[in-house]
Formats: C-alpha cells, sequence, structure tokens
C-alpha cells in the first residue's frame, strides 16, 4: 500500500477548504496509508514565532515533517495550506529528502500576495476577483490584510516565495478547475505540472432531497468579497412572503448584517457544524450565493448537488464546471436584476427536483471515488 504524507495548515475559522481537506484525508486513507500533519496557527506570535514568520521558514515545523519522513518513509507527500506555521521550509525538507510532492491550490492567494504594490496586484482591473480588493488611485502599498500594514508585509513576504516555489518548484501542481489550470499558465507556470484534481465529496447515493420548507440557504463567510449584503438585497427587493433566506457562518460583517436585515424573512443562524448545515440544506429549496470571487471548488454547491438541492450562483471563475452543460440557473455576475430574475424563476420551477437530480448525477461523475483514485496513482506512479 502506498504511503502518503498529508501536510494541511489548518485556518483560525473553519471554512470550506478546512472541509474539503478532511473528506480528502478520509477519501485518500481508503486506498491509500496516510500519516497527516495538521499545523495550526496561534492568535500571538512569540519572538521566535515572529522571526519564523519573517523569513517564511518555520525551524519547529522542518523538525516536525522531518521527524515524520524518517519514520513514516512516504511515497508521496501531499502538501494543502501552508500558511502560516506549516510555512515554507517544508518545501526544502521535502526536496533534500527526494521525496514526489503534490501542491494542492484552493484559492489563488499566491498570486494576490507575491507583490508590495497595489496596482501591481490589481493590473489593468478595477476589482481583483482573487481577494476582493478594489482599485484606488490613492493607494500604493498592497495592503491584502485592510486591518494590518504588517499582517499584509508578512503575507506579503511568504507571498512574494511561495511564489517562486509555485513558479519553479520541483512539485507538481493540482488545481480545481480548468478555470485555474489556465489561470496558472498565463502566470507562465508549465502545464506540464499542472493537473486538475477536485477536492472528493462522499456522496450518498440513497439520500434523497427532502424538501420541507419554501427557504433559499447561504452557508459560508460573511464577508463583503462573498455578497452577502447584495444577496440580502436582492431577496429583500422582491418582497417574498411565502419563502425564507437562513444565512448561516460568521464573519467580519455578519453582525452588521444581522442588525440591519433581520426580518422573519431573512434568518441569521450563525455558525453550524457541516451536520447541522447539510440538514438544513436538505430542507431547503435551494442554496445561492452571490460572491464576488472566482472561487475554487464550492463546497456549499457541491454539497448541495450530492444532496439533490438546486444551486444558484455567479457565473464566475471555475463554478460552473461543477454543473451540467447549459445549467439554467446561474446569473451574470455582478447583475443583481438578473440574479433577481433567475430567483424568482428558480422558485416558481416546479421541476427543482429533477434540476436537483440532474445535479446530483453530475457531480457523482464528476467527483466519482474509482477515477479520482486512479488519476492519483498514476501520478504516485510517475
Amino acid at each position: 500500500m502506498k504511503k502518503i504524507l498529508f501536510i494541511h495548515n489548518q485556518y483560525q475559522s473553519k471554512g470550506g477548504e478546512d472541509i474539503s481537506v478532511e473528506n480528502e484525508i478520509k477519501f485518500l486513507e481508503s486506498k491509500f496509508n496516510v500519516k497527516k500533519i495538521i499545523f495550526q496557527n496561534k492568535n500571538r506570535l512569540s519572538f521566535i514565532q515572529l522571526f519564523s514568520f519573517f523569513f517564511s521558514n518555520n525551524y519547529k515545523s522542518n523538525q516536525s515533517v522531518q521527524k515524520i519522513i524518517n519514520e513514516f518513509q512516504p511515497d508521496l507527500a501531499y502538501v494543502h495550506n501552508t500558511w502560516y506555521t506549516a510555512s515554507l521550509g517544508i518545501f526544502d525538507v521535502l526536496a533534500k529528502n527526494n521525496i514526489s510532492t503534490i501542491v494542492k491550490l484552493h484559492n489563488f492567494r499566491y498570486d494576490c500576495t507575491k507583490t508590495f504594490f497595489h496596482r501591481t496586484h490589481l493590473r489593468n482591473n478595477s476589482y481583483c476577483g482573487a481577494c476582493g480588493v478594489v482599485k484606488s488611485k490613492y493607494k500604493i502599498f498592497n495592503k491584502y490584510y485592510e486591518e494590518s500594514y504588517i499582517k499584509s508585509i508578512l503575507a506579503i513576504k511568504f507571498g512574494k516565495k511561495y511564489f517562486k516555489y509555485i513558479l519553479d518548484g520541483n512539485f507538481s501542481i493540482f488545481v480545481l478547475t480548468k478555470f485555474h489550470y489556465e489561470y496558472l499558465k498565463k502566470l507562465g507556470i508549465q502545464k506540464s505540472r499542472i493537473s486538475i484534481f477536485p477536492n472528493y465529496i462522499e456522496i450518498d447515493q440513497k439520500t434523497e432531497h427532502s424538501k420541507k420548507t419554501n427557504s433559499l440557504v447561504y452557508a459560508g463567510r460573511i464577508s463583503k468579497d462573498k455578497g452577502v449584503e447584495e444577496l440580502i438585497t436582492a431577496f429583500k427587493s422582491l418582497n417574498l412572503k411565502e419563502n425564507q433566506l437562513k444565512i448561516i457562518g460568521g464573519g467580519p460583517e455578519y453582525q452588521n448584517l444581522k442588525n440591519n436585515y433581520e426580518s422573519d424573512s431573512i434568518i441569521f443562524l450563525g455558525e453550524k457544524n457541516n451536520k447541522e448545515v447539510l440538514e438544513i440544506i436538505n430542507t431547503s429549496s435551494a442554496v445561492v450565493t452571490a460572491t464576488k470571487l472566482f472561487e475554487g471548488q464550492p463546497t456549499l454547491l457541491c454539497e448541495a448537488s450530492t444532496l439533490g438541492v438546486p444551486s444558484l450562483f455567479p457565473d464566475t471563475g471555475g463554478i460552473g464546471e461543477f454543473f451540467p452543460d447549459n445549467y439554467e440557473f446561474k446569473y451574470k455576475q455582478y447583475d443583481y436584476e438578473d440574479l433577481k430574475t433567475k430567483l424568482i424563476k428558480l422558485l416558481q420551477n416546479t421541476n427543482t427536483n429533477d434540476i436537483g437530480l440532474k445535479n446530483k448525477n453530475y457531480i457523482m461523475k464528476k467527483l466519482d471515488k474509482n477515477k479520482l483514485i486512479s488519476e492519483l496513482n498514476q501520478k504516485i506512479n510517475n
């Protein structure tokens, strides 16, 4: 049985990527001998940690990885998030030990944090679809974290070094969509190093959509770049007295939006565990998002499809790749009149069960376990 060393740095607020990582670990453990090392960030940094942070090389993390390599002797290292405790020194450790390595990119942070300059970050665009930063003629510094210059400087030092690894590293790269594949090619990454490998989701073929409520569900981070306020105002303007919009999750905009918009038809449920989220989705009419970002693999929408629940989403990035061709319930990003039109069309549709079933069949084929295992085995054996 092939041995895989799985490396991931958890986020402080658990989101879609951490859930995807948990699913992927279970998926791998069914066919491979997996040893996982999961790093966690701390709210307060010691002097030694700050020193490691500044140089993007954490001595303790390197030691931890080296120790496991010595004991486990993996055939493959499978690296996910490295920000920031895992740090980038682990790539040197893996290379020194001649460990075949795959890096999975779930997002586009590596591109947004590879420059100190705001203008270079935005290029000629008015808005960054990768992270949500808006172009401003008054900004010079690429303040990636709006609340902190120091954190932004550290993130950029990390990002600049990380991008060099991505550009020149001796490892393979997994991305979730064809959109991301083409994005990397435009940045100069050799296409021979890039493969499309979506996140696995366990699909219970016996589970059926048990719609009991006329509710729409958004679940995820409550922030400006996720377009939650635009979604709420679009829903509110339609005055849909027979329907509810349920908002699940937390984030910087949570309290503000809750104070301004909570009503009998707009319900804020706060943070829920994944099991609770799936139970709420399964009794809903549909899930909906108004994200302003490219996104990677939309966990909320894919999980809804596994339950046979329809989705409504902006046609951006690679989101549409997880739905059948000519899927009718997607709208032009930032066109909130189109969003409202599609909302009405979806809620008035009498064949939502058929739509959900088509979505489920599509995602089952795309995320077929045996197909993904076969693709991964080819990578390990090459």
